[in-house]
C-alpha cells in the first residue's frame, strides 16, 4: 500500500503538482483526428492535465492547441470563427493563429504595434496514428514524440479509438497492467459452446476459440509468477501461469512511460493491442485505444469488431461516451453473470471500467492490502513516483522522454519451458530482449543510442 501523501502525488495531474509537472514532459493525446477532419472546421474543446484548452485546424490544415481566453475582453474563443490564418474573436473581432500570435486587431489602428504585443498561451502540436498530440512542457525540454509501433504502420494496419472514463487515470493503467484479473474479470464460464464463443469474440486474451488452451491456462492458473523488468522506455511485465507438459503460459505486458500499456496477448500473427490514459482532470480521462498489426493491413470484420466494443475498445456515443457505463450499471444482466460470463457485463472494457470506476473517483491506496500478484503495481507505483520526486525536488528530467525511438515494443503471450527467464523468452517471442520492433521501420538501432 502507499501512504496518503505518495497516493496523492502519484495520482494529481495539475500544473503545480510533481506528477503533473513529470506527465508534461511527454506528448499527450488530445483528440482523434477525425474530431478535427479537415481545414478550417469547428474547433474543440480539450481539457488536458487539468486545463481548459481550444483545438483547431486551421485553413491551412495546420493544428494549433492555445488557451481559448481572448486576452482583450475575455471572450471564449470557442464562439469564434475559424477563418483564415487563425481564430477570430466574435466580441471585437482580434484574430490569433496557431502559434497564440495576434494576426489582426481590427480595433486598432493599423500601423499599431499594439497588435504585436497581445499573445495568447499555445502548444506544440502534431499528429500521428490518427491521433493529435501535444505538448505542455517546458519549451526547452520538449521530446520528439515517442515511436510506438502503432504509429509507424500504415494507416491501412490499424485502428484508432477512444472513450471517456470517471475515474483518476492511474487506477485505469494499473487495470491494464494487473494481469492477474484475466483469471476472473474476462472469463467466460458458460458450458453451451456456442454461448461461450460469442461471449468470446469480446475477449483481449488472443486467438478466439472456446477451446483455446491460453483461455484455460489463464482459468486454471489465477496466480501467475512475475518478472519485472525495467529498460530504458518503462516495464516489462510478464506474468507465468502454469501451461502443459511442465511448460510456462507468459502473458508479457509493457508500461510505457508515463501513461501507455500495451496488452499480453498476442502470439505471432494475430492483432497487437494497446491503451494510453491521458488526465482530463484527477477524476476524469480520456482513454485511447489502439490495435494494429504489423504484418498486414486490418480486415474490414476486424475493423467492425473494434468499432462494436471488441478487445480493448468500447462501443460509444457520437461523444465517445461509453453507451454501458455507470450511468446504466454498464447494462449488468444477473443471469449472465450467474451462468455465462463471472461479470454479466458485455465487453472487456466495461469491464474493466466497471470495477474501476467501483473503486471510487481516486482509489484509497493507503487502504489496500495487497499480495504475490500485485508486484507489477507495487513496480509501477515505485517507478512513477520515483521520477516525479526526482523531477520535483532534485530537476532530473525524465531519462525516457530523451528516449524516442526506445517504444516500439511488443507485448504478447509465448510458451516456454519452465527454466526460462523473461529475458530469454522475449528473446524467443521477438527476437529482442524487451521486445523492440523499430529496425523494423527504419528506425536508429537499440545498440546505436541508448
Amino acid at each position: 500500500m502507499l501512504t496518503k501523501e505518495d497516493n496523492e502525488l502519484l495520482t494529481s495531474a495539475g500544473p503545480d503538482t510533481p506528477m503533473g509537472q513529470l506527465l508534461r514532459r511527454f506528448w499527450m493525446p488530445i483528440l482523434l483526428s477525425e474530431e478535427l477532419p479537415e481545414p478550417g472546421c469547428p474547433q474543440k474543446k480539450v481539457k488536458i492535465l487539468g486545463e481548459d484548452l481550444l483545438a483547431f485546424r486551421d485553413s491551412d490544415g495546420r493544428l494549433g492547441l492555445v488557451h481559448p481566453v481572448c486576452p482583450h475582453r475575455g471572450a471564449n474563443l470557442y464562439y469564434g470563427r475559424n477563418e483564415e490564418g487563425g481564430l477570430r474573436c466574435v466580441f471585437h473581432g482580434w484574430k490569433f493563429d496557431v502559434e497564440g500570435n495576434c494576426v489582426d486587431m481590427p480595433t486598432a489602428p493599423c500601423n499599431s504595434p499594439y497588435k504585436d504585443r497581445m499573445k495568447i498561451t499555445a502548444y506544440p502540436v502534431k499528429e500521428a496514428g490518427n491521433i493529435i498530440w501535444a505538448y505542455l512542457g517546458p519549451a526547452e525540454h520538449m521530446p520528439d514524440l515517442h515511436s510506438m509501433e502503432f504509429l509507424l504502420v500504415p494507416e491501412s494496419h490499424r485502428y484508432v479509438s477512444k472513450k471517456w472514463q470517471d475515474c483518476n487515470w492511474v487506477q485505469c493503467l494499473e487495470g491494464a497492467i494487473d494481469t492477474a484479473h484475466f483469471s476472473f474479470l474476462h472469463m467466460v464460464i458458460a458450458s453451451d459452446e456456442k454461448k461461450a464463443l460469442d461471449l468470446m469474440q469480446h475477449a483481449a486474451i488472443g486467438s478466439q476459440s472456446v477451446k483455446n488452451d491460453r483461455i484455460r491456462w489463464v482459468k486454471e492458473d489465477p496466480m501467475p509468477k512475475f518478472e519485472i523488468n525495467e529498460f530504458p522506455a518503462g516495464l516489462t511485465i510478464g506474468g507465468a501461469r502454469q501451461a502443459d507438459n511442465d511448460e510456462l503460459y507468459w502473458r508479457i505486458a509493457q508500461f510505457l512511460m508515463p501513461n501507455h500499456a500495451l496488452v499480453p496477448s498476442a502470439f505471432p500473427g494475430e492483432n497487437y493491442h494497446g491503451q494510453t490514459w491521458a488526465p482530463a482532470s484527477d477524476t476524469s480521462c480520456w482513454i485511447y485505444n489502439y490495435t494494429w498489426n504489423p504484418d498486414r493491413p486490418l480486415t474490414e470484420e476486424e475493423r467492425e469488431a473494434c468499432r462494436k466494443g471488441m478487445t480493448v475498445h468500447a462501443e460509444v456515443d457520437e461523444n465517445y461516451y461509453p453507451i454501458r457505463g455507470p450511468h446504466n450499471d454498464y447494462l449488468l444482466d444477473r443471469e449472465e453473470q450467474k451462468h455465462s460470463s463471472f461479470t454479466g457485463i458485455k465487453g472487456v472494457s466495461e469491464q474493466d471500467a466497471a470495477v474501476q470506476n467501483s473503486q471510487g473517483p481516486i482509489v484509497d491506496r493507503s487502504k489496500e492490502n495487497l499480495g504475490a500478484t500485485d508486484i507489477g503495481l507495487v513496480k509501477f507505483r515505485q517507478y512513477m513516483l520515483k521520477r516525479a520526486k526526482a523531477l520535483a525536488q532534485e530537476g532530473q528530467e525524465p531519462a525516457e522522454a530523451r528516449n524516442a525511438d526506445k517504444y516500439a515494443v511488443r507485448s504478447g503471450g509465448w510458451v516456454a519451458s519452465a527454466e526460462k527467464k523473461l529475458s530469454v523468452v522475449m528473446q524467443e517471442r521477438f527476437g529482442h530482449p524487451v521486445g523492440y520492433a523499430g529496425t523494423e521501420h527504419g528506425l536508429a538501432s537499440w545498440e546505436g543510442n541508448k
